[in-house]
This record gives C-alpha cells, structure tokens and sequence, in this order.
C-alpha cells in the first residue's frame, strides 16, 4: 500500500486514442489516478462519467484525471466513445502499474478467490508525491470528495 508523502511510482501507459500517458511529464499538476476494473461495466461507467461529469473542475484546479484498468486501448477507445467520455484512459494489460499502486489484489466473489483490480483512487501532489489514497472506493460521490481533496492541495 502507497503511503502519503511517498513519491508515486512512475509509468508511461498507451491511452485511449493511441498516444501515451507518462506521470512524471505532468509535474508540475496535480494528477487524480483512478484505478478500476473494466471498461463497460456498471460500476466503472458510473465512475468514469461522474469524473468525466468534474473534468472542468480538475482542470481548472489544476489536475489531471486519469482511468486505470487492464483493458486495452481499443477497449478504451470503444467506452469513450459510446459514453462520451474525455478523461485520460491509460491501458495497463501487463499489470505493472495497478501491482507498484497496490490496485491488484485478490478478490473473493462467491466463495471463488481470485486476482483482480481494486477499486482505489490516488491522488499525486505537483512534486510527484503520494497525497491521498483511497482505498475500496465506493462510487457515489467519489468524484466530488476527490475534487474536494485536489482543491485543498
């Protein structure tokens, strides 16, 4: 588990429409990480409309959002585009990422354990260090509490 005031683990990732996404260029913002597991699902659209809902409110408080989930790009592409969506998606099909954040955990559906991405969400001050973590997100009013956070940064 990250903890605040660590430096946050760099990566460069594909993202939705073919370009790449690499942490440390985005210093000196402030970057919201949002780790989830999978494109399309009901859970993980509600989230990333809610972030994508606040995208202006990053931005103008200086943040950068970006979704991470183990799909691909062309899976990304597809979500983005029947939802709308304008925030970053990174694709992260080998795992290192969500494994350096401690978003790869093993999970325990009807008494089936098995590994799996965690819904958690980092935020990452402008000097590239852990500020807030959010374990186990619980999607409602996620994204306002987190907006809340990057303002007070």
């Amino acid at each position: 588990m990250l903890s605040t005031g660590s430096p946050a683990p760099d990566f460069t990732l594909p993202r939705d429409g073919g370009a790449t996404v690499t942490l440390s260029a985005l210093r000196p913002g402030k970057v919201v990480l949002y780790f989830y597991p999978k494109d399309d699902t009901p859970g993980c659209t509600l989230e990333a409309q809610d972030f994508n809902a606040r995208l202006a409110d990053f931005t103008a408080a200086g943040a950068t959002v970006i979704g991470i989930s183990k799909d691909s790009v062309k899976s990304h592409d597809k979500f983005c585009k029947k939802h709308g969506l304008s925030i970053v998606l990174a694709s992260d099909e080998a795992g290192t990422t969500c494994e350096d954040y401690g978003a790869w955990v093993e999970k325990s559906m009807y008494g089936k354990t098995y590994m799996g991405i965690q819904r958690m969400t980092v935020l990452i001050d402008g000097a590239g260090n852990v500020a807030q973590v959010w374990p186990k997100v619980s999607v409602k009013g996620h994204a306002d509490e987190v907006l809340a956070a990057v303002k007070a940064l």
